[in-house]
């Protein structure tokens, strides 16, 4: 199964559907999608010598020719390796270079990037902002996509290497598959009128939902700004209504504070699929607020890409439940091909309520890491993926996430989850932002130190913030210090940077 054939069968079915959109302005429709992504295989094929199994690297920024070169990847069974665009030229080159690419797809405004990278001059280069571009596109291809294997790689996704050099998650034809279908069943129906948007990177998570919404023959929208912005966003689901999305907790915010900016509730936004980071639970009540019940919660990595949990619009809205905050704080039960379990250090499975590492199998985990047969055996035990991630399952199966493993405070001999007092935190009214990191400590091997970005207008107050927190937690749990920051340091995709903070606090 190739998941080009998705765009193949609506090209058939649904012809002259819109299809690509650049904000309100369509760009083709599916018969139009299909062709050029069987053109552009052609042209990648005949004139770069990619063949079935190669790899294409994609640094590029959003926009509607992105969705054709990947289809145009898939159409003749080659596998596609999406790039941050944020990243510096030379994290692109090593991730391509890595990857074996045998060429790699740039945009206008990251060939500067790609020209101080200092890749080898043998590795060929297309931006899809040239004339060869749009004329390659124009050609003719296959009038199908060259068939595939369930287990042939389609995705090789770069994880952001925050422990050293990033590592090539292998994603299958199946993976992705699975992932989708987890998608109608878990997450959202999609509908022909339905549209999704892509605001955060079409690299990572938001591209990923390209799948079933090109299965379903919606509309794909990429913002004229080609990234978030909060106003655009809103301006976008009243022009064009039926809008998904995919958020991470940050851009929510950020969306939630411009529609009380505005005295809106996001109208024509239908589903704000949010995830890749924490969300406080007094963020999520005042976007419910806000915004009404148009949000569903997912919880995944690049190893079991988006498929992990999910809370569903349901749970989200079951305000009578006697255990609804619970469930809220919660990232859901096991999404439909997966299963999740709670282990001990030794890999030891842990009975419902008890703390541990988060593992998940099932049909969306990854083939394994590129090049990387230690790096794989150390994920994959069993077929259970080790998430990293710390959390305990409820005897209903609803996963509640602690931390990553790494980020545990341990002071005094005691466990600390940073989340937990974050959550406290952000109770507060002062309080906008905050992170909870560990810093070394003579007395305690660590104590807790809480980086905290107020709102605008309020004053710095330990002994207030410090009181709020006894009022919620535990005392052990409190921080020592407080640190107030104009903001938190964030990568790309919003999630906060506690490296970078905790070498704040070192020196």
């Amino acid at each position: 199964m190739n998941m080009a054939n998705w765009l193949a069968a609506s090209a058939h079915l649904r012809p002259h559907a819109p299809a690509l959109l650049t904000g309100v302005r369509v760009d083709a429709d599916y018969a139009t999608f299909a062709r050029r992504a069987a053109a552009v295989g052609a042209h990648l094929a005949q004139n770069y010598g990619v063949r079935p199994g190669d790899r294409v690297g994609l640094f590029m920024t959003n926009s509607t020719q992105y969705l054709e070169c990947l289809y145009g990847i898939w159409w003749i069974g080659a596998a596609a390796v999406p790039v941050n665009a944020k990243l510096h030229g030379r994290e692109a080159a090593w991730i391509c270079e890595d990857s074996g690419a045998k060429l790699v797809v740039l945009s206008d405004d990251t060939l500067d990037a790609w020209a101080d990278s200092g890749a080898p001059a043998t590795l060929a280069t297309l931006s899809v902002d040239s004339d060869n571009y749009l004329r390659c596109r124009e050609g003719e291809g296959a009038p199908t996509p060259l068939a595939r294997d369930i287990d042939d790689l389609a995705w090789l996704f770069y994880t952001s290497g925050t422990t050293g050099r990033p590592k090539g998650v292998m994603l299958s034809h199946g993976n992705l598959m699975a992932m989708s279908m987890c998608y109608f069943a878990d997450v959202d129906q999609v509908r022909p009128q339905d549209a999704m948007l892509y605001a955060a990177p079409i690299s990572h998570g938001a591209g990923l939902y390209n799948f079933p919404h090109v299965r379903m023959g919606a509309r794909h929208v990429v913002p004229e700004s080609g990234g978030f912005d909060a106003d655009e966003v809103l301006a976008l689901g009243r022009q064009l209504q039926d809008v998904s999305m995919f958020a991470a907790p940050t851009m929510v915010r950020r969306l939630v504070d411009a529609a009380k900016a505005r005295g809106e509730n996001g109208d024509g936004l239908r589903t704000i699929v949010y995830g890749g980071g924490p969300m406080y639970l007094a963020d999520i009540r005042d976007a419910i607020a806000t915004m009404g019940q148009r949000f569903v919660q997912i919880y995944g990595q690049g190893e079991s890409p988006m498929t992990i949990t999910a809370l569903s619009r349901e749970w989200h809205g079951r305000t009578g439940d006697p255990r609804y905050l619970e469930r809220l704080a919660s990232v859901g039960p096991a999404q439909s091909v997966i299963a999740v379990r709670i282990t001990d250090a030794e890999g030891r499975p842990l009975q419902a309520g008890e703390t541990g590492e988060v593992e998940a199998k099932g049909a969306a985990v990854m083939l394994g890491y590129w090049n990387n047969p230690k790096a794989t055996s150390d994920a994959l035990k069993d077929g259970w993926l080790r998430t990293g991630d710390v959390g305990r399952l409820d005897a209903d199966g609803f996963l509640t996430l602690s931390d990553r493993s790494k980020d545990v405070i341990i002071s005094g001999g005691t466990n600390i989850y940073p989340r937990e007092v974050e959550e406290a935190l952000l109770t507060h009214a002062d309080v906008r932002e905050v992170s909870a990191i560990g810093v070394p400590d003579p007395d305690w091997g660590e104590i807790v130190v809480a980086c905290v970005v107020l709102e605008d207008g309020a004053a710095a107050n330990d002994q207030v913030l410090d009181a709020h927190c006894l009022a919620s937690i535990a005392r052990f749990k409190r921080p020592k210090r407080y640190v107030y920051l104009p903001s938190l340091p964030k990568n790309n995709y919003g999630k906060v940077l506690k490296t970078e903070l905790r070498q704040m606090m070192a020196k």
